[in-house]
C-alpha cells in the first residue's frame, strides 16, 4: 500500500515498482490510496496488480487488515505539507497524526507484523541548531507539521519495538525539482524557481538568494524508500529513524545552476518577493547534515544541482532546453 499515491512522489515510487517489482521481496499488488481520484492507469503485461482507493486514511486503515489479503507493506506518503498544516491546525492533527495512529493500529490486527515505512521531514529540527545535523542530534521542531512527524516517528519505533511492524521512519530532505504545479508547502518554491523558468513561466521565490536548503532529487528519494523498504523486510536493527543524505545548497546557488541550463532569460522569469510566514518556517528548518548512518546503510544523494536539474529535464520535461 502506498498511501498519498496521486503525489508526484507517490506517482514516481508506483511507476517504479512497477517497472521493478522487487523490494525485498516481489510486489503482487499496490494499493494506491489517495483522496484525489487517480487514473486508472493498466499496469504492463506481468507488473504488479493495481488496486485505486479514492479516500482519506480510515478508509486506508480499512483495507490493511482484509481478509482475503492482508497488506504485507505500507509506504506511508500521505500528509498535510508544512504551511498546510501550520494555516490548519486541527485539519494537520486529523491528517498526519491521527491518520497515521489508524494505519498504525490496523497494523496491529494483522497476523503477521507488516513492514512499515514513514516517510518523515528534516521539519523535526527547529530552534537553537548545531551547524550540523548528526544522527544524535536531538530533534526540536518549529511548526505543527514537523511536531507532528516527529510524534509520527515515535509511534511508528513504538509499535515496532512491540512487534506490530516492522517500521522505519526516514527523514526526507526538501524534494527538488518536483514536477506539476506548486503546492501548500512552505518549500514550493525550491522546485518552481526552476521548474516554472525552464517552462517559460515566471516563478515567485519567497525567501533571499543566501537562504540554503537540504534537498534531494525525486530520483534519489524514490530509490531511498524502496532501500528502506527492502531493510524493513530484512529485520533491521539499530535506529528506527534514518537522515537520508542529501546536498546542501542556497537558493542563489539554485539561480545560478538554473543559468547554466536556461540561460540569462530563465533567470529573469524568477520574482523575488519575501513572504515572512514562508521565510520563518523554511529557516528554522536545518540545511547541513551529517548522516552518517544513512551513508553506512547504503542510502545515496544527488552528487550536484546540475545533477538535479539534469533529472528533472530528462525525467519530467523530456529534452533539454537549451539556453533562451
Amino acid at each position: 500500500m502506498i498511501t498519498g499515491a496521486a503525489g508526484f512522489l507517490g506517482r514516481k515510487l508506483t511507476a517504479s515498482l512497477t517497472a521493478d517489482p522487487d523490494a525485498g521481496g516481489r510486489v503482487e499488488e499496490l494499493i494506491l490510496v489517495d483522496q484525489v481520484p487517480q487514473d486508472a492507469e493498466p499496469a504492463p503485461g506481468g507488473g504488479p496488480r493495481r488496486v485505486l482507493v479514492a479516500g482519506d486514511l480510515d478508509a486506508a486503515a480499512e483495507l490493511v487488515a482484509r481478509e482475503d489479503a492482508p497488506v504485507d507493506a505500507i509506504i506511508h506518503l500521505a500528509a498535510v505539507v508544512s504551511a498546510g498544516a501550520e494555516a490548519d491546525f486541527d485539519l494537520g492533527y486529523r491528517v498526519n497524526l491521527d491518520g497515521t495512529r489508524a494505519l498504525l493500529e490496523a497494523c496491529r490486527r494483522l497476523a503477521a507484523p507488516p513492514r512499515f515505512v514513514f516517510a518523515s521531514s528534516v521539519a523535526v529540527f527547529g530552534g537553537e541548531m548545531p551547524p550540523v545535523i548528526r544522527d544524535d542530534t536531538v530533534p526540536c521542531p518549529q511548526s505543527s507539521y514537523g511536531t507532528q512527524k516527529l510524534i509520527g516517528e515515535l509511534l511508528v519505533a513504538d509499535y515496532a519495538r512491540k512487534g506490530m511492524v516492522r517500521g522505519l521512519s526516514v527523514r526526507l530532505p526538501t524534494i527538488a525539482v518536483r514536477p506539476g504545479r506548486p503546492n501548500k508547502a512552505a518549500s514550493t518554491f525550491v522546485s518552481s524557481i526552476i521548474r516554472e523558468p525552464l517552462q517559460g513561466e515566471a516563478a515567485v521565490c519567497p525567501v533571499p538568494p543566501e537562504t540554503a536548503m537540504w534537498i534531494l532529487s525525486p530520483r534519489r528519494a524514490v530509490q531511498g524508500l524502496r532501500h528502506v523498504l527492502a531493510l524493513a523486510r530484512a529485520d533491521h536493527a539499530g535506529p528506527r529513524t534514518i537522515n537520508l543524505p542529501g546536498l546542501t545548497v542556497t537558493v542563489g546557488e539554485m539561480v545560478e545552476a538554473l543559468r547554466r541550463v536556461g540561460g540569462d532569460a530563465a533567470v529573469e522569469r524568477i520574482r523575488f518577493e519575501r513572504d515572512p510566514a514562508i521565510e520563518r518556517i523554511v529557516t528554522s528548518w536545518p540545511s547541513r547534515f551529517d548522516p552518517a548512518l544513512g551513508r553506512r546503510l547504503g542510502f545515496g544523494a544527488d552528487p550536484d544541482l546540475d545533477a538535479i536539474i539534469a533529472a528533472f529535464v530528462a525525467d519530467d520535461l523530456g529534452a533539454p532546453p537549451g539556453p533562451a
